[in-house]
């Protein structure tokens, strides 16, 4: 006996936790608009659908996890008629309002949605080690359960609402896009007056500025590499959500605000698709000077 599970979106965060379903005991159907992203999984096992509506006729759990909020209706729309789905979750950043809609949505054909972002970044995915939230239906939770944790480390439950946990991933985000610009602005400080960038990084990591882009991100920029993983663009499009959340509530954001402004320009000026390490290039630029490990 074996339990069918879905997954929509093979890109730098889904295929590795698709790939960790991949297990004798679950029937993995795939779907990516890309047949190159779905021919590994068919290579060990797995059944790929030319669509997300064929997937969702032969799985009863539906994961998606997916690049905008247009792509997400999309895909709803079309798993909504699917014969086998009872239950769709979401794990792509898509903000509260997209995950709500889809939820009404697919209530109205008696499928049950989680709303089920992550965090940890591709690095996560792939080690097993990410954050998984979780808002919806309790029973419908306590289904998806189980394959959540082969996906992460952790499961939070946020409530029982869909959005509730779109809203904490965005804070979740916004913080650790705040947080990253900040870094880089002091290690291009610290670099133009003359400090080893090494040595700026082994003291912040003891003290109390140490943040996850100053254990983790900053390596990338001191190294030449760039190469965390998310591209900039997908930190641009939080930030948007995430701005966009915060004046629906009422709540001023003007620290953040400032930080999301470096981030469109950064995208503006051609970044988007790169690591979003590469914000520093921008800094950087301005600032005349290289946060670089001296060969």
């Amino acid at each position: 006996m074996t339990t069918a599970l879905g997954f929509i979106g093979l890109g730098q965060m889904g295929a590795p936790m698709a790939e960790r379903l991949l297990a004798p005991d679950i029937t993995l159907h795939v779907h990516d608009a890309r047949p190159e992203a779905m021919a590994p999984f068919a290579a060990r096992g797995a059944i790929a659908h030319p669509s997300p509506a064929a997937v969702a006729d032969h799985a009863g759990i539906v994961f998606a996890c997916l690049p905008a909020p247009a792509i997400s209706h999309a895909v709803a729309d079309q798993v909504a008629g699917g014969a086998a789905i009872r239950i769709y979750a979401e794990m792509s950043t898509i903000g509260r309002e997209t995950i709500e809609a889809i939820a009404d949505r697919l209530a109205a054909r008696n499928i049950a949605v989680v709303d089920a972002p992550v965090s940890g970044g591709p690095g996560g995915a792939r080690a097993g080690t990410l954050a998984m939230l979780a808002a919806g239906p309790p029973d419908a939770r306590a289904a998806i359960e189980p394959w959540q944790a082969r996906m992460g480390r952790a499961i939070f439950p946020i409530g029982d609402r869909p959005g509730q946990a779109q809203v904490m991933k965005l804070v979740n985000n916004l913080l650790f896009s705040a947080n990253l610009a900040a870094a880089i602005e002091g290690f291009a400080m610290g670099a133009k007056a003359g400090l080893d960038p090494d040595a700026m990084l082994a003291m912040i990591n003891a003290g109390t500025g140490r943040s996850v882009p100053t254990e983790h991100v900053l390596e990338h920029v001191v190294s030449g590499r760039f190469a965390f993983g998310a591209a900039l663009s997908v930190i641009d499009k939080d930030m948007t959500l995430g701005l966009e959340e915060a004046a629906s509530l009422g709540v001023p954001m003007w620290t953040i605000e400032q930080a999301a402004r470096l981030w469109r320009l950064a995208a503006l000026q051609g970044l988007g698709k790169s690591d979003l390490s590469s914000l520093a290039k921008l800094i950087e630029a301005w600032s005349g000077t290289e946060i670089r490990r001296t060969p």
